[in-house]
């Protein structure tokens, strides 16, 4: 496993300052290019796979749903980038990266396909087909068979960590999740863990309403919701937490340390993702493992296939699997 001392000696850096970064310290006064610099070199060290070259085919577009500054807040997305990256490197792809906030770019490029990272609507989706029908979703389905897509099975990841509290001898048992609506503000999207939850809770006669608490998937709405419910449910706090995503339960540690709550001592807490910061943290992070760099590899796959004249759409569903650190007991 790279080590902190191996970051800030790539980056350049002191390794204080790669550590107080990787913790989501505010306190750190460091530009966002370097905190984006941290972050990628994080990643990239934990992605280490390595191909034959190939021959060059045509250019192709990552497009991303998030700025690059969004994106600082939720690695999820910026690991899937990376993996993307990487295998059009070894295949020698000519890639074409466009955030959110330069869209209007990807008219003036030579685009034979696309790569599209993130939630879109059905608008969005008709503006990006305009310019190629060549399109890979990654981490959302649009719901019709005319596109590939590549997604994660959530479900399942929420099923593997509620039978883990339970086989512990959980018996109340939280929720700390994000919600998220499309870009144009067109919808609102249904989040795969919050349904599993409160499916499999119900299921068990404890679903309590007041045990679950949605925000953004930010470190910060980790950090506030986390304080919520120790304000609001005082003693009847659960003692075990599943959190939508690894950043919002970095906030989610912030506050249990702040308010003098150990852990895994009296709250665990297991997140999702296993993006690289989980492992620098304290305690170190249980989560569910998505493997984001392989689904960034196989979108590619798919986009080659399609260039190549495949005509059924595809729909690959990713595994997870659950890593349990020090965070959970």
């Amino acid at each position: 496993m790279a080590t902190i001392k191996d970051i800030a000696q790539k980056v350049q850096c002191s390794p204080s300052t790669v550590s107080r970064v990787l913790n989501y310290d505010e306190t750190l006064s460091v530009s966002d290019d370097t905190k984006k610099r941290i972050f990628e070199v994080a990643e990239e060290l934990s992605y280490s796979k390595k191909r034959g070259k190939k021959s060059l085919t045509p250019k192709i577009a990552i497009i991303h749903w998030y700025t690059e500054k969004e994106e600082l807040n939720d690695l999820y997305y910026m690991s899937i980038r990376l993996g993307v990256e990487q295998r059009c490197q070894e295949e020698r792809l000519e890639l074409v990266k466009i955030f959110k906030d330069s869209y209007d770019e990807l008219e003036k490029e030579n685009i034979q396909g696309m790569i599209a990272v993130g939630k879109f609507s059905a608008n969005e989706i008709a503006s990006l087909s305009k310019v190629t029908p060549n399109i890979v979703f990654v981490d959302y389905d649009p719901g019709h068979e005319k596109y590939d897509s590549v997604v994660v099975d959530f479900k399942k990841a929420t099923d593997k960590v509620l039978d883990y509290f339970v086989s512990k001898g959980h018996e109340r048992i939280g929720y700390i999740g994000g919600r998220e609506t499309f870009r144009d503000a067109s919808a609102a999207i249904v989040d795969e863990r919050e349904s599993a939850f409160r499916t499999y809770i119900e299921a068990r006669g404890e679903g309590n309403e007041s045990y679950i608490y949605t925000g953004s998937f930010t470190v910060d709405d980790g950090y506030s919701l986390m304080n919520k419910a120790i304000n609001e449910l005082g003693e009847e706090l659960p003692t075990a937490f599943f959190v939508g995503n690894d950043t919002m339960a970095i906030g989610c540690l912030r506050a249990l340390h702040e308010q003098g709550i150990s852990v895994p001592e009296r709250v665990s807490l297991i997140g999702v993702n296993d993006i690289s910061v989980s492992k620098y943290v304290y305690p170190a992070l249980s989560t569910v493992k998505v493997y984001t760099e392989l689904m960034g590899e196989t979108a590619v796959g798919l986009l080659m296939e399609r260039l190549l004249r495949r005509k059924v759409a595809k729909k690959v569903t990713m595994g997870t699997k659950l890593k349990l650190r020090k965070s959970s007991k």
